[in-house]
This record gives C-alpha cells, structure tokens and sequence, in this order.
C-alpha cells in the first residue's frame, strides 16, 4: 500500500481550530513551573518503583511509565489535579496545515484551563554514551520549531531521560551556541537556568519556521515558542 500524499487539509485544520485564535494565550510560569516540578516527582517516583526499567529501559518503555504515573497523580494529588485533566502518551495529532495526520508526541498534558484541542506537548529524548544533544535536538527540539508539535501554544517541553551524568551546561547550551545551531534552531533566548531545583532545568526560545495556513497575514504568524528542558537523572539513588 502506498504512504498518503502528504498535502495540506485546510479542512482539517478548520475544524481543529474553530472558535480559537492562535497561538492560544501563554501559560503562566507559575503553572510551567508546577507541571516542571509534577513531571520531575513523577520521575523520582518511577525510578523508585522501577529502577531497572528506568536506567536500562528504551525510551518507549520510560515514558510509558511516567504517563501513567503522572495520570495517576490526578487522582491523588489535589493540586495537580486543579492543573492537568489528563496525561496521554502517543496521541495522534495533526501537524500545523494538517498534511500529517498522525503525528504522535511523547506525552500530551491536558490541561483543565485549555482548550483539551491543543494540550501542551512533551517529548522525551535519552541521554547517554551514544544518544546526545544532537538526536535531542534533531528528533526532538526540530519538532516544535517546524509545525509537527505544539504549534498551537507558545510553549512546550523536552524531557532528558540522562543516563551519563550529562548536564544542561555541558552538553545542550554549547551545542546550541554554536553558529551553525542558532541558525538550524532559530535560538532566539539561549537555554537559561530555572534555578535550584532537584533536577536540571532550563528555558530557551526559539522562532519557528512555519505560518499558519487558515489565518491570514499578520495573524498568521504563530511567533516564537518558549521550550522547557527538564533533564532528569536516570541512574541517581532515587529521593523521597
């Protein structure tokens, strides 16, 4: 059988979008910074109760893990279930002129406050001796900037599963300094520290190289994407 014609649907896209302006309003920070902190306890927890799985597993298996993880911490945690409504891995979703049908992100957060049509994206990348920040940013990161995720928001977040000590600082902000990167990934606010934390966080922006087909000039301009790098320790001594 013969892949599909990869066109775009305007069709698709109308009904997607109806009754919706986008790029939908910012998330708060505050709210960010509580999904950052969930996602990063659901992690602990999982490398906690499934640590074999958590430092040798494949990345399938891992984030398998943390949906169902952060899906039941809506039923146990108040706060995050005034925030998220649900945690789906693998979601089928269209890309930004609908000529992808079938694009499957990591995780999709719904949130209680959004639009359920457009939940906020994670994509999870490993981090070891053979898979580095280029993959990450190459099968991950590119993702976001291009209209295969996430385009109808303004943010987004990558998840480092790290398996070799990697850091932030070591490894992805020089990566992305280089002259031929802030090109290829549009950096327009290099990765910045989001402070202390128990794991490794940062925030970039980047421009993206897509416009809206079903909105008109200037509205069709999704504008920059604030990208959320939460690199999380996969072989630490998991913490209560």
């Amino acid at each position: 059988m013969s892949s599909p014609t990869l066109v775009p649907r305007p069709d698709q896209i109308a009904e997607l979008t109806r009754g919706l302006d986008l790029p939908l309003a910012a998330i708060d920070d505050i709210h960010l910074c509580v999904i950052a902190d969930g996602v990063a306890q659901a992690f602990n927890d999982i490398r906690q109760s499934a640590p074999g799985t958590v430092a040798t597993g494949s990345e399938t298996e891992v984030t398998a893990l943390l949906e169902a993880r952060l899906n039941t911490m809506i039923e146990q945690n108040p706060l995050w279930r005034q925030l998220v409504a649900s945690v789906v891995r693998g979601k089928e979703s269209l890309s930004f002129d609908g000529s992808h049908l079938e694009k499957r992100p990591d995780l999709s957060i719904h949130l209680t406050a959004r639009s359920r049509r457009f939940p906020l994206v994670a994509e999870a990348k490993i981090i070891d001796a053979s898979k580095g920040e280029k993959l990450y940013c190459n099968e991950g990161l590119s993702r976001f900037l291009n209209g295969e995720y996430g385009w109808g928001g303004r943010e987004a977040l990558m998840v480092a599963y790290v398996r070799d000590g990697s850091t932030i600082a070591d490894r992805l902000s020089p990566y992305l300094a280089t002259p031929t990167q802030l090109a290829s990934f549009a950096v327009e606010e290099a990765p910045a520290s989001l402070g202390p934390a128990v794991y490794d966080s940062a925030r970039s922006r980047h421009g993206r190289s897509f416009l809206y087909a079903h909105m008109p000039p200037p509205a069709n301009d999704p504008g920059a994407i604030a990208v959320w790098h939460l690199w999380v320790d996969a072989c630490a001594t998991a913490t209560a």
